[in-house]
């Protein structure tokens, strides 16, 4: 079976990983703030904190915001769930805002009309968390003016897109965001085998953020609110949780993240390779906007039902006995057994219905041969 992605482990990596074990420190230790550090240079973000996953990283985020019940958090709903329920985990209402059928990302015109629509009825979101779907860049400065109008608070959802860029600017400087997560999933464009990382230009978010991660508890004497009894003191000021990243976790990570600018560009190659030789099928492939280098975390892409007899389950289950593990991303949020008591009316999100009807995610990861890419596209073509 070729699976729809794949970590890329090295020696390099192995021996990292070897190193941190035979040291004195497996946790808590020096590996963190050095891919921390590395994360702050590539990206021009300030301040950087690592976290155990990019679901933590979307939490620590909401709260350092101070999203809190009665608030209102919107999202797109094509996305994996973490991106809605690091709302619902704050205890906020969740909307979500329809998509751009050809960006999969954020509409921008959906989103002026349901903000037009929320200023008079005084429910318009605290917080926006917009998702680069695919490592593609969502138009971030467009959003970030109308959280100028509007005054709301921007989390990029870069799970998808370390390497990506924005403007010329890498994903992460938090230019046009309040603050940025990257996830380090195995199948993401980097892996420390779970991890995540909240990035931000902003002094008191990152306190709180580096608070939170750690049971809500601080070291810091000048942030002490009591007299210090020693020098073993320390004080917990808020109600934390214990979402730090390990040493081994940052070892690997740290590793990895040397080689982010060719995984990156290898990706994106092994994506123009299928558009050859996919060219002339009744399919689209996602729209890159013209700000954006895309990472190519996943290539998806859309069948055009009304040209085919069959449909998207045909493709799925015959790719599938063909050994190509093709995938989707993603059934709609609002979809989700859990979300069903909030009611959403999927028609109000008529183009995130259409591309949950046509969507398919074939393999991509950088060790995809050549001899693999067309074994999976001869394999696509013949079922049309």
């Amino acid at each position: 079976m070729i699976n729809y992605g794949k970590q890329y482990i090295t020696d390099e990596d192995i021996s990292s990983v070897v190193e941190v074990l035979r040291s004195d420190w497996l946790t808590q230790g020096p590996r963190v703030p050095n891919f921390e550090d590395s994360l702050s240079k590539y990206t021009g973000a300030k301040y950087v904190s690592l976290v155990n996953s990019a679901t933590s990283a979307l939490h620590l985020a909401c709260l350092a915001l101070g999203l809190t019940k009665g608030d209102w958090l919107w999202t797109s709903p094509i996305s994996f769930v973490a991106s809605s329920n690091c709302g619902l985990y704050c205890g906020a209402n969740i909307d979500f805002i329809d998509i751009n059928i050809e960006t999969y990302n954020i509409d921008i015109d959906n989103l002026k009309e349901k903000l037009s629509i929320a200023e008079k009825r005084g429910n318009l979101p605290k917080v926006i968390v917009v998702v680069h779907m695919c490592g593609s860049s969502a138009d971030t400065k467009a959003i970030f003016e109308l959280s100028k109008k509007y005054n709301f608070k921007i989390i990029e959802d870069a799970s998808h897109a370390v390497g990506a860029k924005y403007r010329d600017l890498p994903i992460g400087s938090c230019l046009y965001s309040d603050i940025c997560i990257f996830s380090f999933h195995p199948v993401k464009i980097i892996t420390s085998a779970e991890g995540g990382a909240i990035l931000t230009n902003s002094e008191y978010i990152d306190h709180q953020v580096k608070c939170y991660r750690s049971h809500g508890i601080t070291k810091d004497s000048e942030r002490f609110k009591n007299p210090s009894e020693g020098p073993w003191h320390y004080e917990q000021h808020s109600l934390g949780f214990n979402y730090r990243m390990n040493d081994i976790q940052a070892a690997l990570g740290l590793s990895q993240f040397q080689r982010v600018d060719s995984i990156t560009l290898r990706r994106n190659e092994l994506a123009n390779r299928y558009k050859e030789m996919l060219q002339g099928l009744p399919i689209k492939f996602q729209n890159v906007i013209k700000e954006s280098y895309s990472s190519y975390h996943l290539l998806s892409l859309r069948i055009m039902m009304e040209e085919l007899k069959n449909n998207k389950r045909y493709f799925f289950e015959n790719l599938l006995q063909l050994g190509v593990g093709v995938n989707l991303h993603y059934i709609p949020i609002y979809r989700q057994p859990y979300y069903s008591r909030f009611e959403f009316e999927y028609s109000n999100f008529p183009n995130a219905e259409t591309y949950y009807q046509e969507a398919i995610t074939l393999p991509l990861y950088p060790e995809l041969s050549s001899e693999e890419i067309e074994y999976i596209s001869k394999s696509f073509r013949s079922l049309f």
